[in-house]
């Protein structure tokens, strides 16, 4: 009989890659694996374990341990969040048109010019953080500079359309403010 894994095991599948197991049933593994996000497979699956934890009964929730799972996950390897471009848009081109018939079309891989959008979220939440534990700056500069910083998040949600999960799109000022 195959040994159940337990929550926290570090697995790496032929399919989906390096992964922590999240949650367990009988014949289930939830894992969230560093390449794919989260993903069920079967406890009879072949894959390699690569560090199995104790199967014991969970008292944290499903969402805390994923996102203690993602942190380490991110320190264990040096990767950022992985964010996931939505389905419909993988390996989709984008080609910027110009007006004038006599000029090239630039074509450019989605993927590639979604990447560079996550980056500058990135960035600029970085430049947030810096922001607000800067003990130089006075908490008036601070709050303005915020503002222009939800501005560019604002001007940047016409990209969540190409994110897949909703929680990893932009938030720019809500409408009642």
């Amino acid at each position: 009989m195959k040994q159940i894994l337990g929550i926290g095991s570090r697995i790496n599948h032929p399919k989906y890659g390096k992964g922590v197991v999240t949650n367990v049933t009988a014949k289930m593994y939830w894992v969230t694996f560093i390449e794919n996000g989260l993903e069920t497979i079967s406890t009879d699956e072949d894959f390699e374990i690569i560090d199995a934890a104790e199967d014991e009964v969970d008292t944290v929730s499903f969402y805390e341990v994923e996102k203690s799972l993602r942190d380490i996950l991110k320190k264990w390897n040096g990767f950022s969040e992985i964010v996931p471009i939505a389905d419909k848009w993988k390996g989709g081109t984008m080609v910027l048109k110009p007006a004038d018939s006599n000029l090239a079309s630039k074509e450019i891989p989605i993927d590639t010019f979604f990447h560079k959008i996550v980056m500058l979220r990135d960035r600029l939440r970085v430049m947030e953080q810096k922001i607000n534990s800067s003990k130089e700056l006075a908490e008036q500069d601070k709050i303005d500079l915020q503002q222009y910083i939800t501005r560019c998040y604002g001007s940047l949600t016409t990209f969540n359309v190409l994110f897949k999960n909703n929680s990893q799109q932009f938030k720019g000022e809500s409408a009642g403010k």
